[in-house]
């Protein structure tokens, strides 16, 4: 994955809805393949197209706003990500090049699948999440906070998830940085149980 920029800045844009759910963000007729990619013009197809066959803007959503077209991040209401926990709607935002996402509120798994796949949800006070919602926006993860609007906001971040964000890694990767102590760990193990690592006679 690609680290995440340090800071972050660039516009916000408002998609000011509670409940917002993944077939919302990423519908099931869009999702045509196993892979991560081939999912970012599928993006909020409900309400990003009239037609969403024939892929006509809808004029009155944020992303086909001029100002917002390039937005990298976006600003939503309470329990945002509910629903499915179809990991696919991570997918369609951070290819989409939405790098993070300000709401009251996150689904548990939409939130833990953000941090697996590269993007940022923060969490703040609704009054905050409004005053931001069509501004630009500086967010610096190092600090843990952003900037907008002449306002500074503070946001709560897991260490473990922030590293894996700054320095752009998987839970896979993560775990592969303890490679040497895992190693030491199971020939230490292998010495002293050394009948676990026997193999069996087939």
């Amino acid at each position: 994955m690609t680290p995440f920029p340090q800071p972050l800045t660039g516009m916000v844009a408002p998609i000011l809805r509670d409940n917002i759910d993944t077939d919302t963000i990423i519908p099931s007729r869009e999702m045509r393949s196993t892979g991560r990619t081939g999912l970012a013009e599928g993006l909020f197809a409900p309400w990003r197209y009239t037609d969403a066959d024939a892929r006509t803007p809808n004029p009155d959503f944020a992303l086909n706003h001029p100002e917002y077209a390039n937005a990298p991040i976006i600003a939503g209401g309470a329990n945002f990500g509910c629903g499915s926990s179809r990991e696919h709607a991570v997918w369609a935002l951070a290819e989409y090049g939405i790098r993070a996402v300000i709401a009251a509120g996150f689904a548990p798994i939409f939130h833990a699948n953000c941090l697996r796949n590269g993007v940022l949800p923060i969490t703040l006070p609704p009054e905050a999440v409004e005053r931001i919602a069509g501004q630009s926006a500086m967010i610096d993860l190092a600090a843990q906070r952003v900037e907008s609007a002449g306002m500074n906001y503070r946001f709560e971040i897991e260490a473990e998830a922030k590293r894996m964000l700054a320095e752009g890694l998987d839970a896979i990767d993560l775990t592969l940085t303890q490679a040497a102590a895992i190693d030491e760990w199971t020939r230490a193990d292998r010495a002293t149980r050394p009948w676990i690592y026997r193999e069996s006679p087939r």
